[in-house]
């Protein structure tokens, strides 16, 4: 764990220190948010409020008194970090489409200019049908070539420069790699939340709020043993948070791509994230 960000505080923070911590991070992963985790290898405030989250949840004294209100924000903070995973996915599985179907309109515009350019018969029956993949800004520069009489005509040559600077942007697709970069990064962050954070809550009993009275406390029981009766009669349930997240696709590409060695090191002291304040 990085000494960045660690100072010699009691041992056990308070809790609205921790809500305010977990708030902080929730923000850092929104994607509405202007703040946004650029990498995360450099990212050393993100990953202290993390590990000070973690550690709280690791070494409260009393598990069965954990408090209520921080349990709840932590489960939220990962199940919010994991939908957002889930939905990264479906944008790098679209993004990596649209590159392949980019490719694929690279080479076809390639034999399009061909065609124009060495004035093949049916030239203007293959830009005519090109017109259902392409726009008027690369038809009408085909159209162009084609007619063109003289390769020396200012005319043509910017048709020329045109067009092929389109294919140069089709086959290295910038854009696209630019923002699954961008996608990437930002779902390094939500899996290091998943991995540190939805870990250490297994070790923690879902806390039960307090009631009034003693018909209310018996409700809460007796819903609780139908939820029992219901898992030990059902053979196929739905899986937890934790099962949902580690066996995201994502989850298991990103391990291959970075191979992350996580090593779980208690501090003697807890973090509490720094340079920034609420």
């Amino acid at each position: 764990m990085s000494k960045s960000g660690i100072v010699n505080v009691r041992m056990v923070i308070t809790e609205e220190k921790i809500l305010s911590n977990i708030d902080k991070v929730q923000k850092l992963i929104n994607p509405k948010s202007k703040k946004q985790i650029i990498q995360l290898e450099d990212d050393t405030y993100f990953k202290d409020l993390v590990e000070s989250i973690k550690t709280y949840l690791i070494e409260y004294p009393k598990k069965k008194n954990f408090p209520t209100s921080v349990y709840k924000a932590a489960y939220g903070l990962v199940e919010f970090a994991t939908n957002q995973f889930e939905d990264n996915t479906k944008k790098i599985e679209e993004l990596i489409r649209q590159r392949e179907q980019n490719i694929a309109l690279a080479g076809q515009l390639k034999g399009l200019i061909d065609a124009v350019v060495n004035k093949e018969k049916d030239w203007k029956d293959q830009v005519k049908q090109a017109e259902e993949n392409f726009s008027e800004d690369i038809i009408e520069p085909l159209t162009i070539v084609g007619k063109a009489r003289s390769t020396k005509s200012q005319n043509y040559q910017d048709a020329m420069k045109l067009l092929n600077a389109r294919v140069n942007n089709l086959e290295s697709n910038l854009h696209i790699e630019i923002d699954m970069e961008r996608i990437e990064d930002r779902s390094k962050a939500l899996s290091y939340i998943g991995i540190e954070i939805a870990d250490a809550l297994k070790s923690i009993p879902t806390p039960v709020e307090e009631v009034e009275n003693q018909q209310e406390i018996q409700e809460v029981q007796q819903v609780q043993e139908e939820q029992q009766y219901i898992q030990e009669t059902t053979f196929e349930t739905k899986p937890s948070l934790w099962q949902r997240f580690k066996n995201s696709k994502f989850v298991r590409a990103m391990k291959a791509i970075t191979r992350i060695r996580i090593v779980i090191d208690a501090p003697n002291a807890l973090p509490e994230g720094r340079g920034e304040n609420n």
